[in-house]
């Protein structure tokens, strides 16, 4: 299974790839497709006739998200592939990609789903400032919804709740705490740690494997204790990279996109890498995400979602034999579930 796969770069898995990876049902009835297609048909030109009339375009996107969402939910997953492509080449593409948010997820100009400076603009972060302000009206109007919808929301919680653990740990012994991130990105959460702005980290690897991101963290974060490296997943788990032993290694943006068996392996690993006491972190979207529909297809942005149960079966996957706690918990949207295993000391 993993050889077949179309990797994003050399660990992600690509958009059409992730879809693919989700099936595990029985064929669809082929009327279903039928319907599903007149559905979408009637929801999309809706949005039209609705953006030609002016109406607000936060009621425009929620109608049409809701619609989305209700569509994956309901209809089997090769049918919403077809609805996928259809969407994205409608004409309604014309107005939700002046939002520069959609737009970024959708265009991918840096070859991947989910890069750093598309967080950014979900942070709302001073360097996508200049991109919305030469955005037209209504994409600044789009971007309003999309920086707050559901998913955003539950991003930038995880951005600060990665922030609150790092300093959580790092309080149990100031000045010797090593850490370790996996798909770093920008490291968004490291300005929000008091633990890193006091001195109080001994060593915080971040892990990319996009270059760019690599070198952002390099600048933005030269004279502390974090430590920029460019690997992905493969290098991590091909022993190309050793980086050493870690009080916490978390991973928050990266498993959405990791199927099973890659997931359990790379859990594996990060567990290989705790200090006694140490703790993993992992997250992942959600089923309950509301905005999937809208996701996948306007933004081009899919993900594997899972539930909690989902997220302990991986856990419980990767700790066999071993005496390790598992925590598993959702967001306070339940956009994100969180599983956390932690090593005994």
């Amino acid at each position: 299974m993993e050889q077949s796969l179309v990797f994003d770069g050399e660990s992600l898995v690509v958009p059409g790839e992730i879809r693919r990876v989700a099936r595990r049902v029985a064929a669809p009835d082929p009327g279903d497709l039928i319907v599903a297609q007149a559905e979408l048909a009637l929801s999309l030109d809706v949005s039209i006739r609705q953006f030609k009339s002016g109406v607000e375009p936060h009621v425009i996107i929620e109608r049409l998200t809701e619609a989305l969402h209700q569509m994956r939910r309901r209809f089997h997953p090769q049918v919403w592939d077809v609805i996928v492509t259809i969407a994205q080449s409608h004409p309604v593409a014309h107005y939700l990609h002046q939002d520069p948010l959609t737009r970024w997820s959708f265009e991918k100009p840096r070859g991947y789903s989910g890069d750093a400076r598309l967080l950014d603009f979900i942070y709302g972060r001073p360097e996508i400032e200049d991109a919305v302000a030469s955005a037209s009206d209504l994409g600044r109007s789009i971007y309003g919804y999309t920086r707050n919808a559901s998913s955003s929301i539950a991003v930038r919680e995880r951005r600060d709740i990665l922030a609150r653990r790092v300093d959580e740990i790092a309080s149990t012994r100031p000045g010797a705490i090593e850490i370790l991130a996996i798909a770093a990105g920008h490291l968004r959460e490291g300005p929000l740690s008091h633990a890193l702005s006091a001195g109080a980290i001994r060593r915080w690897v971040a892990l990319d494997q996009d270059p760019m991101s690599v070198g952002t963290v390099a600048r933005d974060f030269a004279g502390t204790s974090v430590e920029a490296v460019n690997g992905s997943v493969k290098s991590l788990l091909g022993g190309r990279y050793a980086p050493g032993m870690f009080d916490f290694v978390y991973a928050a943006g990266l498993y959405d996109y990791l199927p099973d068996a890659v997931a359990v392996k790379l859990t594996r690993k990060c567990i290989s890498m705790l200090k006694p006491g140490g703790t993993f972190l992992f997250a992942n979207f959600s089923p309950e995400t509301d905005v999937d529909g809208y996701m996948e297809t306007f933004m081009n942005w899919a993900l594997l979602l899972r539930s909690e149960r989902e997220m302990g079966s991986i856990a419980s996957e990767s700790v066999t034999g071993n005496d390790m706690k598992v925590s598993v918990w959702s967001g306070s949207n339940r956009s994100i579930v969180y599983c956390e295993i932690q090593r005994p000391r």
